[in-house]
C-alpha cells in the first residue's frame, strides 16, 4: 500500500471517529437536557429559558451529522424498486446516476443554504438572546456541501470498481482460446 494510501486510510477513520463522537455527544446532551426540563418542568415549576430552542438546534445538527454519516456508509435512505430487475452492471450505472442526482440536489441546498446562513450574517440574527444566529445555522451549507462532496466521490469511484470487477471476471476466466 503507498503511503498516500495510509495517509487517506488513516484521515478516513479520524473523519469517522469525528462524525460519530459528534452524532454520540449530540444525542447524549439532547437527552439530558430534555430530561433536565422536564424534571425542572414536572418538580420545580420551572425551566432553562434557552432549553427548548438549543433542544430544537440540536435536533438540526443530529440531523444533518446522521445524514453524514449515513452519505459516508452509502446507506442513506433508499427505495429499491429496480433492483431485483435489473442485472449487476445495469444496477451498479444507476447507482453512479443516483449518486450525481444526490450530489446536485446536495450542492442545490449547500447553496441555498449558505445564502440563508448569509442573511442571518448580514442582519444580525441571533438565538437563545445573544448568540449570533449564523454560528448555529452554519451547519447546513457545511453538512450539505460534505454530503454532496461524498455522493460526488461514489459516483466517481464506482466506475473504477465497475470496470474493476469486469476485469476480475476476465481473469477468473482465464485467456480465451
Amino acid at each position: 500500500m503507498s503511503r498516500f494510501a495510509v495517509i487517506f486510510n488513516r484521515l478516513e477513520k479520524a473523519g469517522t471517529y469525528a462524525e460519530e463522537a459528534v452524532l454520540m455527544v449530540l444525542l447524549v446532551a439532547m437527552i439530558l437536557l430534555a430530561g433536565a426540563q422536564i424534571f425542572l418542568r414536572n418538580f420545580f415549576d420551572t425551566s432553562l429559558f434557552w432549553g427548548d430552542e438549543m433542544l430544537r438546534l440540536m435536533v438540526l445538527w443530529l440531523t444533518i451529522a446522521g445524514g453524514l454519516a449515513a452519505s459516508r456508509m452509502d446507506k442513506h435512505i433508499s427505495i429499491a424498486v429496480l433492483d431485483r430487475f435489473l442485472p449487476a452492471q445495469a444496477h451498479q450505472i444507476v447507482k453512479i446516476i443516483i449518486d450525481l442526482f444526490t450530489a446536485i440536489i446536495c450542492g442545490l441546498f449547500a447553496w441555498h443554504s449558505g445564502r440563508f446562513v448569509m442573511g442571518s450574517y448580514e442582519f444580525g440574527d441571533t438565538l437563545m438572546t445573544n448568540i449570533p444566529a449564523w454560528t448555529l445555522q452554519i451547519v447546513l451549507p457545511l453538512g450539505f456541501g460534505l454530503m454532496a462532496y461524498r455522493h460526488l466521490i461514489l459516483a466517481i469511484k464506482r466506475p473504477f470498481e465497475l470496470a474493476g470487477a469486469a476485469a476480475g471476471k476476465l481473469t477468473a476466466r482465464g485467456p480465451r482460446s
